[in-house]
């Protein structure tokens, strides 16, 4: 039976080894991380000088890597042909984390300076509306005015005015 695109396939025998690329991923960040610390420079380093004075101080027929210390060699090779690649993928899921935040980051800005400009414009609005409006100062000075107008009125006057 052919492969139906419309239904998921059979679990069944692969060729190749299966493996979840997140599972992977986390692990890489994880050996990377560890890499990057003083405590692995510290290990690397005890590693390599008991591996060195073992193979110069030890009995002859128990070293197993002499002076040259080409098993060494190879191993510290073998070591960084499998950390450069697990760094590399590590910095690629962080890029790519990064990218991500940024864009998040790009989004929000964007909100905020949308939000910005629409409370500038009320508040441009409020301050047009403003204008218009009377001020305490401006509707206390009127009315010492108009006091002032009846006083002046009330000692002229010579009399109750006539109803109409």
């Amino acid at each position: 039976m052919a492969d139906r695109l419309d239904q998921p396939r059979q679990p069944g025998l692969r060729l190749r080894p299966h493996y979840d690329p997140e599972t992977f991923g986390r692990l890489s960040e994880r050996i990377a991380r560890f890499l990057g610390t003083a405590r692995f420079l510290v290990y690397m380093t005890v590693f390599v000088a008991a591996w060195g004075l073992w193979n110069i101080f030890a009995p002859a027929p128990w070293r197993f890597d002499p002076y040259p210390f080409i098993f060494l060699t190879l191993m510290l090779s073998l070591q960084a042909s499998y950390a450069a690649p697990l760094i590399l993928l590590a910095q690629n899921r962080q890029d790519d984390r990064d990218r991500i935040q940024g864009e998040y980051d790009r989004g929000a800005a964007e909100r905020n300076q949308a939000d910005v400009e629409y409370l500038t414009r009320e508040i441009a609005a409020l301050r047009m509306a403003l204008g218009e409006v009377a001020t305490r100062d401006y509707i206390r000075s009127e009315l010492q005015r108009l006091q002032e107008e009846l006083q002046g009125e009330g000692q002229t006057a010579p009399g109750p005015r006539e109803p109409r």
